[in-house]
C-alpha cells in the first residue's frame, strides 16, 4: 500500500506540476515544417512527453521516416530531443477535454491537418471533473474536429492505465464508453486501444508513461496509422484523369465556376460542395485543369502579380494552365511559382479565388473531394 501512495502522489505532484506548465507557457519556437503529410498529435501531457520530453512522438518519429513516410507533426506546442525531426504538437500539460475543444478549432484553421492523434482523458479522471459526461464531452470534441476539420483522419485512442486503483477504475469506466462513441462517427474516426498497449510497469510515476512505455505508445500509434493508409498520404493532387472536387479545409466549399457558366473569363471562387459539373476538375498529364473537357483553370492574361483573377478559358496548352499540386495541399501556377488562393481568406459562398505569393495559410490549401 504504501508502494502504491507513494507512486500516486508522484502522479499528482505530476499532474499539478503539469498545470502550473501550462499557466505559464511561453511563445512556441518557430513552427517547423519539411511539407509533409500534416499529422497533428493532440492532448495533454502524455501527448506533450511529461518524464520524457517528446513522449511517443520520439518514437513515432523515426518509425514514420524509417518506413519511408514524409510527416509534418502541427501544432502551437514545440518541444523534446534532437533525435525528434519535427518538434511540434498540441499538447497541453493538465488541460482537459473541455479545455481542448475550446481551443481545437482555432488550431485546426492554424494548421489544417491531414491527421489527428486524439489522446485525452486523464485529467478529468484524475481531477474526477464531472466524469459521468465525460463521454459525452469527448464526443463533442470529435464533432467539432470532423466539422472542422472533414477531410481529416482522426484516430482517437483509449487512455493509458493508472496505477492508484480508484483512478483506475475511473479510467476503466471512462474508456468503455469511446469505442461506441468513436462506431458514431464515420469512416473517418478510428479507434486506437491505447490502454491495452501499457501495464502499470511502463508508467513513470503512476500517471505518465516512462521512456518504454511512450515507446509502446509509438507502436500502437503507428500501426493504427499504416492500417488507415490515406491517413499518411497527402490531401494534395488527383490523379491524372479522374474528375474531382477541390475541397478548400478552411472554409469547407469547394472550388467552383460562378454561375455554373461556361463562358471564357468567368471567375472561380469558392460554393458549398454539391458536385455539379461546374465543381469537377480533371487534372491532365500536361498539368491543366480541365473543367466542361475543354474549360482550363487559367490565369488572367497570364499574368504573374498577386492579386490576378483565376477564372476558366478555353484550354489553349499556355503557361497561365498549367500548375502543380504540392504535398502541402497547395495549387501552384507552376512557370510564376505563386498559389490558387481565397481572396483574403474569405469563407463565404462566392468569394472568388486569385493568384497570391504562397504563404501556407489555410487560404491556399486544396484538398481531393
Amino acid at each position: 500500500m504504501r508502494w502504491n501512495a507513494r507512486r500516486a502522489a508522484a502522479g499528482a505532484f505530476g499532474l499539478v506540476l503539469g498545470a502550473v506548465l501550462a499557466l505559464a507557457q511561453v511563445a512556441p519556437a518557430q513552427a517547423e515544417s519539411n511539407g509533409g503529410v500534416r499529422v497533428m498529435p493532440l492532448g495533454d501531457s502524455i501527448t506533450d512527453g511529461f518524464n520524457v520530453p517528446g513522449g511517443y512522438r520520439i518514437n513515432l518519429w523515426q518509425r514514420l521516416a524509417g518506413g519511408g513516410y514524409t510527416v509534418d507533426f502541427v501544432g502551437s506546442g514545440f518541444n523534446g530531443p534532437a533525435s525528434l525531426g519535427d518538434h511540434d504538437h498540441e499538447g497541453h500539460s493538465g488541460w482537459r477535454i473541455d479545455q481542448l475543444d475550446a481551443n481545437i478549432v482555432t488550431w485546426l484553421r492554424a494548421t489544417d491537418p491531414r491527421t489527428v492523434l486524439l489522446h485525452i482523458g486523464t485529467n478529468d479522471v484524475n481531477q474526477n471533473y464531472n466524469l459521468a459526461s465525460a463521454p459525452a464531452r469527448l464526443s463533442g470534441l470529435i464533432d467539432k474536429i470532423r466539422s472542422t476539420a472533414p477531410e481529416a483522419d482522426v484516430f482517437v485512442a483509449t487512455i493509458t492505465p493508472e496505477s492508484d486503483p480508484n483512478l483506475e477504475a475511473r479510467v476503466q469506466a471512462y474508456n468503455a464508453a469511446i469505442p461506441g462513441i468513436v462506431a458514431q462517427k464515420g469512416s473517418r474516426v478510428h479507434l486506437v486501444d491505447m490502454h491495452a498497449a501499457l501495464t502499470t510497469a511502463d508508467l513513470a510515476d503512476g500517471v505518465h508513461p516512462n521512456a518504454g512505455g511512450y515507446d509502446k505508445m509509438a507502436a500502437r500509434w503507428y500501426a493504427a496509422l499504416q492500417s488507415v493508409p490515406g491517413s499518411l498520404v497527402p490531401a494534395g493532387g488527383p490523379p491524372v484523369g479522374t474528375a474531382v472536387g477541390l475541397l478548400n479545409p478552411a472554409s469547407g466549399r469547394c472550388l467552383d465556376v460562378s454561375g455554373a457558366s461556361t463562358t471564357t473569363g468567368t471567375a472561380t471562387i469558392i460554393w458549398d460542395c454539391h458536385g455539379g459539373t461546374n465543381q469537377r476538375w480533371t487534372r491532365t498529364a500536361a498539368g491543366e485543369l480541365r473543367v466542361y473537357g475543354d474549360r482550363c483553370l487559367d490565369v488572367n492574361g497570364g499574368a504573374s502579380a498577386d492579386g490576378t483573377k483565376v477564372q476558366i478559358w478555353t484550354c489553349n496548352g499556355t503557361a497561365a494552365q498549367r500548375f502543380t499540386f504540392r504535398t502541402d495541399g497547395s495549387i501552384v501556377l507552376t512557370s510564376a511559382g505563386k498559389c490558387v488562393d481565397v481572396t483574403s481568406a474569405g469563407t463565404a459562398n462566392g468569394t472568388t479565388t486569385q493568384l497570391w505569393t504562397c504563404n501556407s495559410t489555410g487560404a491556399q490549401r486544396w484538398s481531393v473531394r
